[in-house]
């Protein structure tokens, strides 16, 4: 079993920036891809950044330039670096990624989820 937990999210104001972290813990022999989603009440949850273990990496087009996704294999960590914060990002986040363990193949895992709210 492999277990997600995210830290860094809380209240912002416009403008502003906020970091996320998701540890994962647990036995793993190995992370594959990892990423983060956001989803708002009423909404779908959609994916915001995404990056794999060699370090290529997509973004949404509304985080495009402000949103940076990272990660140190070392830590079985990503991180999201959120820079020039609107109030439209207000959302909870959510961390993803595939991770294998010693009596698993591939298996998806989701956080917790934080929550970002960004005021104006």
């Amino acid at each position: 079993q492999v277990q997600l937990v995210e830290s860094g999210g809380g209240l912002v104001q416009a403008g502003g920036s906020l970091r996320l972290s998701c540890a994962a813990s647990g036995s793993i022999l190995s992370i594959g891809a990892m990423g983060w989603y956001r989803q708002v009440p009423g909404k779908q949850r959609e994916l915001v950044a995404a990056i794999t273990s060699g370090g290529s990496t997509n973004y949404a087009d509304s985080v495009q330039g402000r949103f940076t996704i990272s990660r140190d294999n070392a830590k079985n960590t990503v991180y999201l670096q959120m820079n020039s914060l609107k109030p439209e990002d207000t959302a909870v986040y959510y961390c993803n990624a595939d991770a294998r363990g010693p009596f698993t193949g591939w298996v998806n895992y989701w956080g917790q989820g934080t929550q970002v709210t960004v005021s104006s």
